[in-house]
């Protein structure tokens, strides 16, 4: 990309564009909405007016600890009521969250700090048996940008005591400015950061709630880690906090605490992926106390959702398929509640824009015709036009007139729809994690056993793609599926990209020009399924759904 700036003033006419920051944004709601419930977590609810006190009281605590209008601060929270007012408080003074995810470790964390400088590093205690503070700490030490540590539950009474009789003065946020650092892959082991301004994300999250027809009634679950893209903002957390609804957060991913948390609290709209539909399904199949007659829409992305599931959903579930296709980077596209049944069922619905620009092409940038898959590009009001520093990045992910090349195949239906047919690049999907094989290739190979690795996805009934590493050793060493979930624990990668399955290997099957023939290996992977399967037989209760709930503590793109 050289030099492409995305004018924003052209967008200023759309309705539903706002030039407010988020922090803004909840003053305007807590005025709107008062004494209404915000949102809800295990342990308690929140009024937008509690919320709106809470954030003002954290922000003011965070200024007086150091943090300034600019700073990047790391973000590392669960799904709690503190998580959506430290957001909110950070908006606020203007300083810009970096999402992280729970389930991320050291290796993703140093190269994060490298190239943002982090000022703060606000985590939790503890959370699903990982003691936070400690890495933390080692994090701080290790890189001097980090000025404070904040921990959630051991300072947070501290936190709201700060100013809690006044309002408190903050900077002027301009709202085209960041208002979050999403993550997105990376082929090297460091993320890329996807800047996010308050007003295309607040139209992102507008425009979605419009798309699902929310209003005040409107109960979201957030089943997935509220800091992924999905369950933030599509509609999420910000689309039903605008129209009044009411977020609850629920405390894990696992299908036990989604499926009570719709039936104790009557969720009306809620968000999976196709892998947690499936053990849902399962889990409905076998426990007949949970109640789920109050959804009106489940809304289904991350991943392609197969054909035949999307099929069984209309079939079992009591609402509305909602199919979705989106990044983190800004494109969304989903069905309506208002589309026939037949046309849910086969494909992923128009943008959620007017001005939404997509493009879809073959390899030499032109466009195909309707009925025909090519690389799906996208510019608009809410698609970012860079990374944040990342020349070479941009260069190789933009075109020269702006268009963000997603690397997922889609072709335009006879009906107007887009249907899309899977990646391009060759990144993984894991149960809607998305994993860059050549960064786990690069810690497979700093094992000492391990000479050479090449890491594939497998289609996987469940997952959608397993990870499948092989790998090519040292002269009479051995290294087993334990033996490399061990070290890659011990050198902090985390748990959604450890390998599903492993082979060794003597010699690598070659293309034409040389190259490690990734489809053989695949195949390879494919045809050793049966000792697979009988790995999977324990995974299924004891389960899928820890795999799942432990993958999806960390995201680059929802989808």
């Amino acid at each position: 990309m050289a030099g492409y700036k995305k004018n924003m003033a052209q967008y200023e006419n759309l309705t539903g564009w706002e030039k407010l920051s988020l922090g803004k944004q909840l003053d305007k709601w807590a005025v709107q909405y008062g004494d209404r419930i915000a949102v809800a977590d295990r342990e308690k609810e929140i009024t937008y007016l509690e919320l709106n006190q809470k954030a003002i009281c954290i922000g003011q605590y965070f200024m007086e600890k150091g943090i300034c209008k600019g700073d990047k601060v790391l973000v590392q929270l669960p799904n709690r009521i503190s998580f959506v007012a430290i957001l909110f408080a950070l908006a606020k003074i203007g300083a810009v969250p970096i999402m992280m995810l729970p389930a991320h470790r050291e290796a993703e964390l140093e190269g994060i700090i490298e190239l943002a400088k982090p000022t703060a590093y606000i985590v939790v205690e503890r959370y699903l048996g990982f003691a936070y503070v400690e890495m933390a700490m080692a994090m701080q030490k290790k890189f001097p940008c980090i000025r404070n540590v904040f921990v959630d539950g051991a300072q947070r009474e501290e936190w709201y005591e700060a100013e809690m009789e006044g309002q408190g003065e903050f900077p002027n946020v301009d709202s085209y400015s960041p208002a979050v650092l999403l993550l997105s892959g990376g082929t090297t082991g460091i993320p890329k950061l996807i800047p996010r301004t308050h007003t295309d994300y607040m139209y992102n999250a507008r425009m979605s709630a419009k798309r699902c027809q929310l209003d005040e009634n409107s109960v979201y679950l957030a089943a997935l880690p509220v800091a992924h893209n999905f369950p933030l903002c599509c509609p999420g957390l910000l689309g039903t906090l605008d129209v009044g609804g009411k977020v609850v957060l629920a405390p894990t991913t696992s299908p036990d605490d989604i499926l009570t948390a719709i039936t104790e609290e009557k969720v009306t709209i809620t968000a999976l992926v196709p892998a947690m539909v499936t053990v849902c399904m399962e889990m409905l199949e076998y426990d007949e106390d949970y109640d789920i007659s109050s959804l009106k829409i489940l809304q289904v992305g991350g991943a392609m959702l197969e054909d035949s599931l999307a099929d069984k959903i209309i079939e079992e579930w009591p609402c509305t398929l909602m199919q979705v296709f989106g990044t983190a980077e800004g494109l969304l596209s989903f069905t309506s509640p208002d589309d026939d049944v037949a046309v849910i069922a086969r494909c992923q619905g128009t943008p959620v824009s007017p001005a939404d620009e997509v493009k879809i092409v073959d390899e030499r940038d032109e466009e195909v015709p309707t009925g025909v898959f090519g690389e799906l590009l996208s510019r608009g009001p809410y698609t970012i036009d860079g990374y944040y520093m990342a020349e070479e990045a941009n260069r190789t992910s933009f075109t020269e007139d702006g268009f963000y090349r997603t690397g997922d195949k889609a072709m335009w239906m006879e009906n107007g729809r887009l249907r899309m047919g899977g990646r391009i690049k060759e990144q993984i999907n894991r149960a809607g994690e998305k994993i860059m094989p050549s960064e786990v290739e690069g810690y497979l190979c700093q094992h000492p056993n391990i000479k050479e690795a090449a890491v594939v996805g497998v289609p996987d009934e469940v997952l959608g793609n397993r990870i499948c590493a092989y790998v090519m050793l040292e002269v009479e060493k051995q290294v087993d599926l334990r033996e490399i979930h061990r070290f890659l624990k011990s050198i902090g990668v985390a748990f959604y990209k450890l390998p599903d399955q492993v082979e060794s290997i003597d010699f690598w099957p070659l293309t034409s020009v040389g190259k490690i023939d990734k489809k053989v290996l695949v195949e390879r992977a494919t045809k050793k399924r049966g000792k697979y399967e009988k790995i999977k037989g324990y995974c299924l209760w004891g389960g899928v759904w820890p795999l799942l709930h432990r993958s999806y503590f960390a995201s680059p793109r929802f989808v």
